[in-house]
């Protein structure tokens, strides 16, 4: 009777989802996304990203965010990295383009290393996920793509203590990568608020912003010049191979971009996605 109600308890807790799952990492599967609710990784077979070197205007940070991916790979000391800055410069796809790009090393020091996208609002459930992965053979780069913290969230807390000072802490297996359009993850108005408001103000500040000092490596994205702009463009062309003269391209791509009112790598690949739709080529 006892062994018939504990059954029926796990299958209930499996099916509300409370229950632990182990991981399960598939062959040749090496990029997973986290369900926070269910505490069990989807996998991703096929990961939209591109070859690291078509990241052109961003080569001095591309270098940083590898070396240290590389030596974090190896099971040597590394840093959690915060990619903050100007939206559409390549901090996400960088994430994934280094970790594809050290996947395909031929380099017998390198492990497995598997690449884990959280979302946002699944934060909280980040020292769940540790938790699973901490005594696995594997190393893993935990990656939180658009991280900020909006006015009266508190979820922040959580992640502070797993970066740096939690009793649990990181586990060695780990690292976290995160990018963001805010330097401190905090809007400006919510620190400035707390500082003209509290009993303490400069306690006060120093809550909110000393997430981002949990982070080692603060990579900034500035917006592009029209020259790296362009230098995007031609690199894009030249990959997937579309044939069109210098000058056309180059008045093409500055009218492109003057209609979305900015340069950045994003508007650099969905002009180049429209010049391959007109010449009959995929991009993948």
């Amino acid at each position: 009777m006892t062994t018939a109600l504990e059954s029926i308890a796990k299958a209930l807790d499996r099916l509300s989802g409370t229950e632990p799952h182990p991981l399960d990492l598939e062959d040749g599967i090496n990029a997973y996304l986290w369900d926070g609710e269910r505490k069990i990784l989807l996998p991703v077979p096929h990961v939209n990203r591109v070859p690291l070197d078509l990241l052109e205007g961003v080569a001095h940070l591309r270098d940083i965010l590898l070396d240290n991916t590389l030596a974090f790979a190896r099971g040597h000391g590394a840093n959690n990295a915060l990619l903050w800055g100007a939206r559409g410069m390549g901090k996400s796809s960088m994430v994934k383009a280094v970790h594809a790009h050290i996947e395909a090393l031929a380099d017998p020091g390198i492990g497995r290393l598997v690449l884990i996208e959280i979302a946002r609002e699944d934060i909280a459930t980040l020292p769940a996920l540790l938790r699973f992965v901490v005594a696995r053979p594997e190393r893993f780069i935990i990656y939180c793509d658009d991280l900020s913290f909006d006015r009266d969230e508190t979820s922040y807390k959580a992640l502070k203590s797993v970066l740096d000072g939690g009793l649990e802490g990181r586990p060695g297996n780990t690292v976290f990568y995160a990018t963001s359009n805010r330097r401190h993850l905090m809007p400006r108005d919510m620190i400035d608020n707390e500082r003209s408001s509290a009993i303490n103000p400069g306690e006060a500040v120093e809550e909110k912003v000393s997430l981002s000092d949990r982070f080692g490596l603060w990579l900034g994205f500035h917006n592009c010049d029209q020259d790296t702009y362009l230098a995007m463009v031609r690199n894009y062309v030249r990959h997937y191979g579309i044939a069109i003269s210098e000058e056309e391209l180059r008045a093409r791509a500055i009218e492109w971009a003057a209609t979305r009112g900015s340069r950045s790598g994003r508007v650099a690949i969905q002009f180049v996605r429209q010049l391959a739709g007109e010449h009959g080529k995929a991009i993948d």
